[in-house]
């Protein structure tokens, strides 16, 4: 029987030197593929593949779309794209962003899933917020086993803090006995992948990822899985949908962006903010014009006109004085909130 082949790893914040710690530490000969995303700069180059090449025995390079899957190789997700799974290939797309991110963890956890089943590890290191738990979710769905770093060693516990919170974790290690617990896991059989079907909210998601759906296509399938809310995407302003009914809460909009609850609190204040600073800007550029036309109707010796201009500028400068203060607090409160490794948004 095939073994535990299929490793995914999700990292964030403090992922290269976990990465280098697990990586590091497996043999030349290891009988499983390791795909790994770790979140990334669109804009910025990466030169991942290289230091895991250097810091390990495995050969490593940039997944690229299309190519065949080989055993004792590392794929790594490049920027701006998410890493995907099919059988024996690879997908390499620029999918709608899920929390925020793409190349993103769940992408990645939820193809490999759908893809191979009980073969897959998927394990979630240390970072921010909660990529990762959604995904892990739908490993354990497929009978694959779900791995977490410890927290307490974790440089950013929050994602590992919200995989132990929502999945039935398997094994929460440190890094020094992850590598080990790979290796082993690879040799042992695998369940049978029958006894674990692929459930539809898994297929579509899957889709969704790989923009494999016409937009009728989309709205159908989505409609299968979730429940239409009144809500809009912060980031299309599209139609919003509720998906599954377990934690934690999640939302896609029609495009396919993809929302924790904690991701979508904190777009809609982001949103929120925007608008706030957008007000403020329009309202200075009013007192400006307005004691600018006192200044006019004062040299043309129209002191009442000149007056009523002055006291409409007074005004505005209280009502922005007023806006400023709710967006610092709004600010601080934020902070606060993200200074929390409960896994709680920043």
């Amino acid at each position: 029987m095939t073994g535990h082949d299929i490793i995914a790893i999700g990292t964030s914040a403090g992922g290269l030197k976990a990465l280098g710690a697990i990586v590091g530490a497996l043999p030349a000969d290891l009988d499983a593929v390791l795909f790994i995303v770790q979140h990334l700069a669109a804009d910025k180059p990466s030169i991942l593949p290289k230091i895991l090449a250097d810091v390990g025995s495995l050969p490593a390079s940039h997944a690229v779309d299309g190519e065949t899957m080989q055993k004792g190789r590392i794929y790594v997700a490049p920027p701006d794209h998410h890493l995907l799974v099919n059988q024996d290939s690879i997908r390499v797309v620029r999918g709608p962003q899920e929390n925020r991110f793409r190349p993103a963890i769940d992408a990645l956890f939820r193809s490999a899933a759908r893809a191979y089943g009980p073969r897959v590890m998927g394990v979630v290191l240390t970072g921010y917020l909660d990529d990762g738990t959604v995904g892990l979710q739908a490993v354990k769905k497929r009978g694959g086993v779900a791995i977490v770093q410890d927290p307490k060693e974790a440089e950013y516990p929050s994602m590992a803090k919200s995989a132990l919170q929502f999945v039935k974790v398997d094994y929460c290690l440190s890094l020094a006995e992850i590598p080990d617990l790979l290796v082993r896991l690879s040799k042992e059989p695998a369940a049978s992948e029958s006894a674990y079907p692929v459930t539809e909210e898994i297929e579509v998601e899957s889709k969704i990822a790989e923009q494999e759906m016409n937009t009728q296509e989309f709205l159908k399938n989505v409609e299968a899985i979730g429940t239409r809310t009144t809500y809009t995407c912060p980031e299309c302003n599209g139609s919003i949908w509720q998906i599954g009914k377990e934690a934690p809460l999640r939302f896609r909009c029609h495009i396919g962006h993809s929302f924790t609850a904690n991701i979508f609190l904190s777009e809609q204040t982001q949103n929120i903010e925007n608008a706030l600073w957008s007000a403020v800007r329009a309202m200075e550029e009013k007192v400006t014009f307005s004691r600018q036309m006192a200044e006019r109707m004062g040299s043309y010796k129209l002191q009442k006109a000149a007056e009523k201009y002055e006291d409409h500028a007074k005004r505005l400068d209280e009502e922005v004085s007023l806006i400023r203060d709710i967006i610092l607090k709004g600010f601080a409160t934020k902070r606060t909130i993200a200074e929390d490794d409960s896994g709680q948004p920043e």
